[in-house]
């Protein structure tokens, strides 16, 4: 049985030695550098539509 996502489950990962938050919500998920407020936002309808991959990268490029 898997438990339900009610609220916000934080944790920190490092990717090419920079530590990273990932917070897993109800309504997506958002990738943050630490020591930073600007990341990357993901919603479930785009990750499970297919359409995560051309919003991520615009949302890098534009970050940029």
């Amino acid at each position: 049985m898997t438990t339900k996502l009610d609220r916000p489950l934080k944790r920190e990962i490092t990717v090419n030695e920079k530590a990273f938050t990932l917070t897993i919500t109800p309504d997506g998920l958002k990738l943050v550098e630490k020591g930073r407020r600007n990341g990357i936002d993901l919603d479930w309808k785009s990750l499970v539509s297919g359409d995560a991959a051309g919003s991520s990268s615009s949302n890098t490029s534009l970050a940029r």
